[in-house]
């Protein structure tokens, strides 16, 4: 089916008149909850003294949030402007010789802040990776780099290699095992890369100045060797036009994210009601349902941020680093779900893609699925949460090929093709992709929340509240993928827009 129908108006006004109402209902009953219950046992460990001149509490119960942009605040702005300043005067003096001073800047904030026995630890795992990429054999690479990775994700391993951080305090075991996860993942690709190089090899210093790049160490996104080797050395600083304009607006973009985030932190404790299963049982079906979606929106936000924040650092360093996720709202298929578009990215290059090739084969992209789901999952580390997730996420993916294989074969085609109008078609895929939009939802706050806080949004959804709060939360969904919809076709004839056929001459119409 083409893209060329748009929505009736009266259709997208309506649309967008039930959306922004069910928004506001299910808000409205989240604040309630919110305030009314803000003195309970279960709230006290979570929610902290916030702004005190109006009486309002702050969900606290993010460790990460709250490490970034209150408790470490300072630490990480500090690093990341040193970072900015030395990076730019030196730059200016020696263009060749940039990504040569990343690493030198890289390794000794590494060094100051976790100790020489933690670099010396990142730096051993590194010569193991490289000496297997000489060898020029991906399963080998892969085999030593998985195996590294699960040095840190399980016991005793993990606890043996912990004693090589030097100090105590507060963020110490996130930078340790943000660190060196994000390094394998590096070392990982930079092997992989140079199996794919034709003449020689790269050097052992392409690999420290590609893993000790500081705004990507310790907290990500992993940018594939080959792009971050290309644009750290290409000796052209020019900017494009209007660049520097665009990465101060999405740094303020990013500024103005943090502070609404916080306006809601205060009103909203969308993180600490999913721990209280008394509580949550008190509330209703549109509470439920809103606060199951409300997490997942935080979660994007949160990377979108974070990511957008180091971003901008790179940006300035005239690289052009991973995306962030795609909002979880224009969502509706599991093939574009992620919440790091950085891991997304080498997943799909070296395990999904490498494996599923055209993704058209059900069999070949089972494998690939499951393949890449097992590597994610000791990414994440193995664990029985980990496990539910990765399974439903890897059967989400695969029953959508099923699906459009399905819907591909006569006599579904043909009686789409033929029988049915652009606007039915588009009628029928969206009440399909409401029931995807909350799989996505349901699979995934396994991972956010708890298997109880999931379970429990699920029956009440699905069985409890069946018919009325089941259709009612489907409507909604199907109007909000409607207009989801209508933007993508929107996008699309502005990024390919049909061209204009060439005025007919007098000859061409003569013939």
């Amino acid at each position: 089916m083409g893209i060329k129908a748009a929505l009736p108006k009266i259709e997208l006004y309506m649309y967008t008149a039930v959306v922004s109402l069910a928004l506001l209902w299910a808000g409205s009953w989240i604040i309630e909850a919110s305030s009314e219950h803000v003195n309970r046992r279960a709230f006290r460990e979570n929610v902290k003294p916030g702004w005190h001149y109006f009486g309002r509490k702050m969900d606290a119960s993010d460790f990460e949030w709250v490490m970034w942009f209150t408790t470490f605040r300072n630490h990480i702005l500090f690093a990341l402007s040193g970072h900015v300043i030395f990076a730019k005067i030196c730059s200016m003096l020696s263009p060749k010789n940039r990504s040569l001073i990343y690493m030198v800047y890289g390794s000794l904030a590494v060094l100051i802040t976790m100790g020489w026995t933690y670099i010396s630890l990142v730096l051993s795992h590194c010569i193991i990776l490289y000496s297997v990429s000489l060898v020029k054999r991906k399963w080998l690479c892969f085999v030593a780099g998985l195996t590294s990775l699960a040095t840190f994700k399980m016991e005793p391993f993990n606890s043996w290699q912990e004693g090589f951080a030097t100090g105590s305090f507060d963020l110490q075991d996130v930078l340790f095992y943000g660190g060196c996860g994000f390094s394998i993942m590096r070392c990982m690709s930079f092997a992989l890369e140079n199996c794919e190089k034709k003449d020689g090899n790269y050097s052992f210093m392409d690999l420290i100045k590609y893993n000790f790049y500081l705004p990507f160490f310790f907290f990500g996104p992993v940018m594939t060797f080959d792009r971050f080797h290309e644009q750290a050395n290409n000796p052209n600083l020019t900017r494009k036009e209007r660049e520097m304009w665009n990465i101060t607006i999405h740094a303020l973009v990013h500024l103005g994210a943090i502070l609404v985030v916080d306006v809601f932190f205060h009103f909203l404790y969308i993180l600490t009601i999913p721990n209280d299963l008394k509580l949550l049982k008190q509330l209703s079906d549109w509470s439920l349902a809103g606060l199951a979606y409300s997490n997942l929106v935080y979660d994007w936000v949160k990377a979108a941020v974070m990511f957008g924040v180091i971003n901008t650092v790179s940006r300035l360093d005239h690289l052009d680093p991973p995306q962030p996720p795609k909002c979880i709202t224009m969502l509706y298929v599991f093939s574009e779900t992620h919440f790091d578009r950085g891991i997304n990215d080498w997943l799909c290059k070296y395990v999904y893609d490498y494996i599923g090739e055209n993704h058209d084969a059900i069999f070949k992209e089972l494998f690939a699925t499951i393949c890449t789901f097992a590597v994610t999952t000791l990414w994440l580390g193995p664990c029985e949460l980990v496990y539910i997730w990765s399974f439903f996420n890897c059967f989400g993916l695969n029953f959508e090929l099923w699906v459009a294989k399905l819907f591909s074969l006569p006599p579904l085609s043909t009686i789409e093709r033929n029988l049915m109008s652009e606007a039915m078609s588009r009628r029928i895929r969206g009440l399909f992709n409401a029931v995807n939009f909350w799989q996505i939802i349901l699979y995934n706050i396994l991972a956010l929340n708890s298997l109880d806080f999931a379970q429990l949004v699920a029956k009440r959804l699905l069985l409890k509240g069946f018919p009325f709060s089941t259709l009612s939360v489907l409507l909604v969904t199907y109007c909000g993928v409607q207009l989801i919809k209508e933007r993508e076709r929107k996008q699309a004839l502005l990024d390919d827009p049909e061209p204009v056929p060439p005025l007919e001459t007098g000859k061409q119409k003569a013939e």
